[in-house]
C-alpha cells in the first residue's frame, strides 16, 4: 500500500466515520487552491472556508486531521526545492474510474477554493490556462472500461495537477505567505 493511498483510505474513513460526506481529494483541492490564490495558512480561516464542504460547522473531531493537512500542504508550497505536490488521490490499486472521479473532485475543489479568495486579481495568461485545464478536468467523467490508454491519461492528467499549483502559488501567493510565515516565526517582543 502505497503512502499516498493510506493517506487517501485514512482521510476517507476518517470523513465518513463523522458523518461527512465529503471527498478528501476535493478537501485538498480546494484547501491547494485557497493558499494558490494567497488566502495564507490562518487555521481558523481554513477551517471556516472547509465549513462550505461540509454543509455546516466542521466537526470538532477533524479540526486536528484539517489543521495537519493544511500544515502538510504548507510545507509542501513554502519549500525551496518542491517541484511537485502530494495529492490526496486514490492509490494506483483502486480502479481507474474511483481514481477519475476523485481526480476531477480535486480540480473542483481547487477551482473553489482559488476562485473564492483571488478577488479582482488580475490573471496571467499562463494562470488563465492551468484555471481552464483544471475546469476541464473537473467536468471528466469515469469511464468503467480499464485501459492502457486511460491509466496513461490518468496518470499524465496527475502528473500536471502535482505541478500546476506551484506555479499559481509563486504568481499569487508566494509573496504573501512568506511574509506570513516570517511573521509567524519572528519572537514577540516585551
Amino acid at each position: 500500500m502505497s503512502q499516498s493511498q493510506s493517506a487517501y483510505t485514512s482521510f476517507a474513513t476518517l470523513l465518513n466515520s463523522s458523518g461527512a460526506p465529503v471527498s478528501p481529494a476535493e478537501l485538498q483541492g480546494l484547501l491547494l487552491g485557497r493558499c494558490c490564490a494567497g488566502a495564507g495558512f490562518a487555521a481558523e480561516d481554513w477551517l471556516e472556508e472547509a465549513q462550505d464542504l461540509f454543509d455546516s460547522e466542521v466537526p470538532s473531531n477533524l479540526h486536528a486531521a484539517l489543521i495537519g493537512l493544511q500544515e502538510m500542504v504548507k510545507a509542501e508550497l513554502l519549500a525551496e526545492s518542491s517541484v511537485s505536490l502530494t495529492l490526496l488521490l486514490p492509490g494506483d490499486d483502486e480502479a481507474l474510474s474511483l481514481r477519475t472521479t476523485a481526480i476531477g473532485q480535486w480540480a473542483q475543489g481547487f477551482l473553489s477554493g482559488f476562485g473564492s479568495n483571488i478577488g479582482n486579481t488580475e490573471l496571467s495568461k499562463e494562470a488563465r490556462e492551468i484555471l481552464e485545464d483544471f475546469i476541464s478536468i473537473a467536468q471528466v467523467q469515469a469511464d468503467d472500461e480499464e485501459d492502457e490508454e486511460g491509466e496513461v491519461a490518468y496518470m499524465e492528467i496527475n502528473e500536471y495537477l502535482r505541478v500546476a499549483p506551484l506555479f499559481l502559488f509563486s504568481e499569487y501567493a508566494s509573496d504573501t505567505a512568506a511574509s506570513a510565515d516570517d511573521d509567524e516565526e519572528e519572537p514577540a517582543v516585551h
